[in-house]
């Protein structure tokens, strides 16, 4: 009977302490789903085909990539189904990128509400990254469509492509937070980032197979995929395209190798949250 007793008070303590937590979030909640909204009806306000350039951006991108990579140059020759891997890494890339870019401006853009009114600056930050996974979620169904008419075998590593994504999403948000937080004072962070961005394109293989760095220097194309970005893209080409495209695992046997990306990304995530969290009261003065 007392452990009956014991066991109702702990379920009744659980209880009050998840609505309490929920009580506590719930405006932040409502107020992130209406900025997710408005954002989305913004963005294509003024557009003719409105929501259709979700699709069509990363869309017109793969078919000049493939166009003159794979099918002038005879990039990915020898690689089952390249154009459906190349199109989920431009896939994947447009996200990352769209995550990181509206992170930026985020709270530059949004220094009139910030003002006007006192809630968590973050919520600012997510909204942007959530309307980017919609226009993910959009142009992965691309993908599929793809995949189907080019004959992809669809195995359970597929299911993994969303842990990959997930992960992905962790690494960009975290950068998004840093950059946000540094643009507010320091404009030219959006200049820098373009050149870093850049830099980060080409140097995750998203053009081409990582397997011809390998064939070049196999040591480079490790380096390579330490950056999550490469990292994520190519495990999920490998598990939801071709087992015939190269990854960390498939490279190296170190175990501080292959944990580095995901070190890299859990990084990224506490040192972005940790600095926008310490600048963010004093966003209101500097915006």
């Amino acid at each position: 009977m007392l452990a009956i007793s014991l066991l109702l008070h702990v379920i009744m303590e659980v209880y009050y302490m998840m609505k309490k937590i929920a009580n506590r979030y719930r405006y932040s909640m409502i107020l992130l789903r209406e900025l997710v909204i408005v954002d989305f009806k913004l963005r294509y306000q003024n557009s003719v085909l409105g929501y259709v350039w979700a699709v069509l951006r990363p869309l017109f991108l793969f078919l000049i990539m493939y166009v003159f990579f794979v099918m002038v140059l005879g990039v990915g020759k020898g690689i089952p189904h390249w154009g459906v891997a190349l199109l989920l890494g431009i896939v994947m890339w447009s996200f990352f990128q769209e995550v990181v870019n509206q992170g930026l401006k985020a709270i530059v853009s949004s220094g009139g509400i910030i003002r006007k009114i006192n809630f968590p600056k973050y919520i600012i930050v997510v909204s942007k990254s959530v309307s980017a996974i919609i226009n993910l979620l959009i142009n992965l169904g691309v993908v599929l469509v793809f995949a189907l008419i080019d004959g992809v075998d669809f195995s359970w590593g597929m299911l993994l492509i969303p842990l990959f994504i997930l992960q992905l999403y962790i690494f960009a948000l975290g950068l998004a937070f840093l950059l946000a937080a540094i643009n507010v004072k320091f404009r030219d962070i959006g200049y820098i980032w373009e050149i870093v961005s850049q830099a980060l394109f080409y140097g995750s293989a998203i053009m081409f197979p990582i397997n011809r760095v390998v064939e070049m220097h196999h040591s480079m194309a490790v380096a390579m995929l330490v950056n999550p970005v490469a990292q994520t893209i190519q495990d999920a080409r490998y598990f939801g395209i071709t087992p015939k495209v190269d990854t960390t695992v498939t490279l190296t046997d170190n175990w501080l190798i292959i944990l580095a990306p995901y070190v890299v990304t859990l990084l990224a995530l506490a040192i972005g949250a940790w600095y926008f969290h310490r600048r963010s009261p004093y966003f209101a003065e500097e915006v």
